[in-house]
């Protein structure tokens, strides 16, 4: 239904609804890392999904860094946990919900100020660790990549910005905000005609980001962050206020 300040709510999808659930046992401490994840079988009998559903999913969080999936059989076969969300962020997941009666406006101007900072902060450490996102970039730009896997892969892009940027509390709110942020984007996206010209094209910007970050550039990092996340909410005509640059930045 939708709301004074935003655009409906979309219903998650079927490998959303698997995604959401182990990432929530996950933050309860249901799993850990080490243990295995029920067999593809039991999972969508459980949540009452495709096997394909929860496929999707898995091959999300194996990218993600969360889980490590293995054939045949014995102890490495499966999926297999290796890592959970980090630290403090944990507790500010939990807000994800709360975060969907956001105004849009006000998520979008809460992005520009927080990763405008990250990444200013980020090109101007003397050796910043852009290897994680780098393998995001990778893994968004394989040509069997989906729509939504993107978009989930693209939300842990920006988030991993602010994890390597170091500051525990940007990354925490940039946790907090993910869900709201994700729902946004993925409304935007259902809006644009020509979907992998977009892709494409917010790839290029993705790079130009982490090239000003590795080069020493904070100046450039942050107006280049800034024109990506405002170029994309006008672009998707979502934003109604945020001031959008009155040309995209190059390096």
């Amino acid at each position: 239904m939708p709301t004074p300040d935003g655009p409906p709510q979309p219903a998650p999808r079927a490998w959303q609804v698997v995604l959401e659930h182990i990432e929530r046992d996950l933050l309860d401490d249901t799993l850990s890392p080490g243990d295995h994840l029920p067999p593809e079988r039991d999972l969508a009998a459980r949540l009452g999904v495709g096997r394909s559903s929860v496929r999707e999913a898995l091959r999300v969080l194996e990218v993600m860094g969360l889980i490590r999936t293995g054939t045949g059989s014995g102890p490495n076969s499966g999926a297999v946990i290796i890592a959970t969300p980090r630290g403090g962020m944990s507790a500010l997941l939990r807000l994800q919900v709360a975060a969907h009666g956001f105004p849009l406006d006000d998520v979008v101007r809460t992005r520009v100020a927080l990763e405008s900072a990250v990444v200013e902060d980020l090109a101007a450490q003397a050796t910043p660790d852009t290897a994680p996102v780098r393998h995001l970039l990778d893994a968004m730009d394989a040509p069997d990549r989906t729509r939504e896997e993107f978009l989930t892969l693209d939300a842990q892009f920006h988030l991993g910005l602010a994890e390597a940027s170091g500051n525990l509390v940007i990354t925490a709110t940039m946790a907090g905000l993910r869900s709201a942020i994700e729902s946004y984007v993925r409304i935007g996206a259902a809006r644009v005609a020509d979907w992998p010209a977009m892709a494409a094209r917010l790839q290029r910007e993705h790079r130009d980001i982490v090239r000003a970050v590795e080069q020493g550039d904070p100046t450039l990092a942050r107006d280049l962050a800034r024109a990506h996340i405002t170029g994309y909410y006008a672009d998707a005509q979502l934003a109604r206020e945020t001031p959008v640059p009155p040309e995209r930045i190059t390096p």
